[in-house]
């Protein structure tokens, strides 16, 4: 199926429902004034692929009394009211401003890691010491292994097997087998150094590939089934889902929150917020200029050649990542395409630019030789929740008030979002005082310089790109 008119909500061509708008390529959530309502999804081979999505509740259409609100309806917000109605029996009702899974989770790449936040365990170490950091593991552990459950019960198309980390210079090999040494030491994680020649051999013929650790955690997914699997389960178990609701106003009286729609005012006992990186920075006070949001590239190429695949040497489906700063990270689809993702450009107003699609072609390029100059079947991009400290935060910010979030994975949100959504509804449902870690005890920290992060960002991105393509 093709993505050009098809309305996933069933509702005739994209755009043309009441509420729905146009995709809007230069949306930036640091300067547009909110995310639409009921806009078209981005132009992502997931969309173009899922097929008809489960029902939703549609709009909000009356104004509604409601014991917790969630605030958008991507991995994080569904995993949250699912998790909400199986293990504490409350019914939430979900506002998405546009449609199911609209921002991160229909425009990112499809990878679970054994991850969350854009730190390294052996950072974790250096951060909070070896006993937090302990936890830590156990947390992300028990969080991928949650996700994979969950995957178990949705038709996403799974690539299990595991994750290499790509050494994209041979002086990355020995950073690489240091952070081995301290997932076997330190943390019991087990993992394999591979040689070049044997992982271009035995794996994938990556050209720049100088070697790669392999982790035995790792699977990939068909982003946007997978949530509208999550909005199936999360339906069944009593939630709703108003799509083209958007929180336009929001007003706290006498500590119930009173949230302002198109279609009513949602007043609510308690709000958690799973935004992802498309928060508004007039959303709440406690979320101005507390995350970082960072454009990420993506594209897929058509179908390969048994010729192209050969040379390439696609003999492994799981989940690639090299070893840049602004890493790429790809993979073989089940239906013979490649897929890749990079950085991309600092603002929204830039983002369309034809250099930030070629700088991945170029990648693909020097990767994968035999196919420079292959057709891209799509190509698209989208926002990451970067939070200032690097690490994520699942938290009620202000303990005078029943607002809670969870936000800023920094790009490792596809597994972590289920075990985040576990997290928020516990600390919704009053349970969050066992939650001890420090990503569950600290708000998201603020930035001194946030107006001008931007700079900042330009000027690391070259410093970065410097150090990424040295000897």
């Amino acid at each position: 199926m093709a993505y050009s008119s098809i309305d996933l909500r069933g509702n005739g061509p994209l755009g043309e429902s009441p509420q729905g708008t146009h995709y809007d390529p230069a949306y930036d959530p640091l300067v547009s004034p909110g995310p639409g309502c009921g806009t078209q999804y981005a132009p992502t081979y997931w969309v173009a692929t899922a097929g008809s999505p489960p029902p939703d509740d549609g709009p909000v259409t009356t104004d509604l009394d409601v014991d917790v609100a969630i605030i958008g309806a991507g991995y994080t917000g569904l995993a949250t009211a699912l998790c909400l109605a199986r293990e504490h029996g409350i019914k939430a009702v979900v506002l998405e401003a546009n449609r199911t899974s609209w921002g991160c989770s229909s425009r990112n790449g499809g990878q679970g890691q054994n991850a969350s936040g854009r730190l390294s365990r052996s950072q974790w170490i250096e951060r909070w010491g070896k006993d937090v950091a302990l936890k830590m593991h156990d947390e992300i552990q028990q969080g991928f292994d949650h996700f994979k459950a969950l995957v178990a019960q949705i038709d996403c198309d799974p690539q299990p097997g595991g994750h290499f980390l790509i050494a994209h210079r041979p002086r990355i090999m020995a950073q690489l087998a240091a952070e081995a040494k301290v997932w076997r030491d330190v943390f019991g994680y087990p993992s394999e150094l591979i040689d070049a020649r044997t992982l271009r051999s035995q794996f994938v013929n990556d050209h720049e590939a100088a070697g790669a650790l392999h982790e035995p955690e790792g699977i990939g997914i068909h982003a946007l089934k997978l949530a509208f699997g999550y909005l199936r389960l999360a339906r069944e178990a009593g939630a709703k889902v108003h799509t083209s609701s958007p929180v336009t106003g929001w007003d706290t009286v006498n500590g119930v929150h009173h949230l302002r729609t198109p279609g009513g005012i949602v007043r609510a006992r308690a709000v958690g917020i799973a935004t992802g990186a498309y928060t508004a920075q007039t959303l709440h006070p406690s979320l101005r200029s507390k995350v970082m949001p960072i454009l990420s590239n993506s594209m897929v190429t058509r179908p390969l050649t048994d010729d192209e695949i050969a040379a390439c040497n696609f003999r492994t489906t799981q989940v690639l990542t090299d070893t840049r700063t602004l890493r790429f990270y790809y993979r073989f689809l089940p239906d013979r395409r490649l897929q890749m993702g990079s950085r991309s450009a600092i603002t929204g107003a830039d983002a369309a630019h034809p250099r930030h699609l070629d700088l991945l072609k170029e990648g693909m390029a020097r990767k994968f030789p035999a196919l420079r100059g292959v057709q891209i079947d799509y190509s698209w991009w989208g926002w990451v929740d970067v939070s200032h400290d690097m690490m994520p935060r699942v938290c009620q910010p202000d303990p005078k008030q029943s607002v809670y979030y969870a936000l800023g994975y920094g790009g490792n949100g596809v597994s972590y979002s289920q075990q985040a959504g576990r997290r928020l509804a516990e600390h919704i449902a009053g349970k969050g005082r066992a939650l001890t870690l420090p990503i569950f005890t600290s708000p998201l920290p603020g930035h001194p310089f946030a107006p001008f992060r931007r700079i900042g960002q330009r000027m690391l991105y070259v410093q970065y790109y410097r150090r990424d393509e040295r000897p």
